[in-house]
């Protein structure tokens, strides 16, 4: 039927102007559903951060260092950029209890210390507006040591070297309702540090780079 209402001059006119305008008041609609450029996202997750202790060496009593996983809230917050480029600030911290393995002194616990690792990551989201968007990432985080305690006994002091890592994301956002979003994510962090013991009579090196898991919900503001 489209060609008779261009024969018709004027009345096609009229009816294509009069379909232009609810047209236009959904386009800003539309524009808004899903993740867009100006979009902020916080999301609150569990994440269980899981130490690789991939690399380390004890000097003097020898063995290597090994670190216990965490469970602990995480909270972050995305600014969208672009509808697919987004950046990410990521906030949490963990408690972690340090030991060595296959010393001279065998396991010994050698204390606990607190981790701060805030991290920003640049993030490409795929279908941003759709149903599932899934996007990878990548960035740098600042690795904070604190609150470190000695285990005693044979351990009667322990410090840990804050470090500047990389950070490698994958993760996915879907729907449940509204601007409400459900969200899997996982961090490979890159973080190296050196312990002193006993006054720095005893130095341990070790790349914790650990894995983090997350999950939980986002709002979409």
């Amino acid at each position: 039927m489209r060609h008779k209402f261009l024969a018709g001059g004027f009345v096609a006119a009229t009816i294509l102007a009069a379909l232009a305008v609810p047209a236009a008041a959904q386009a800003p609609a539309a524009a808004a559903d899903g993740k867009h450029a100006g979009s902020i996202m916080v999301r609150a997750r569990l994440i269980d951060v899981m130490p690789q202790n991939s690399s380390s060496s004890i000097s003097v009593i020898g063995g290597t260092v090994r670190a216990t996983d965490s469970i602990t809230p995480e909270v972050d917050f995305s600014y969208f950029i672009t509808d697919n480029i987004a950046l990410e600030l990521i906030a949490a911290t963990t408690k972690h209890t340090i030991s060595g393995k296959d010393t001279l002194l065998g396991n010994p616990r050698v204390g606990t210390t607190w981790v701060l690792p805030p991290a920003l990551t640049l993030q490409y989201h795929f279908m941003p507006q759709g149903f599932i968007s899934p996007y990878v990432g990548a960035g740098l985080n600042y690795t904070i040591f604190y609150n470190s305690k000695a285990a005693g006994g044979a351990v009667t002091s322990m410090a840990l070297d804050n470090n500047v890592g990389g950070v490698l994301q994958l993760g996915v956002d879907f729907k449940l309702s509204g601007a409400w979003y459900g969200n899997i994510d996982v961090k490979q962090i890159f973080v190296s540090t050196k312990a002193k013991l006993n006054s720095g009579t005893i130095v341990a090196r070790t790349d914790l780079n650990p894995t983090v898991v997350g999950i939980g919900v986002g709002y979409r503001f």
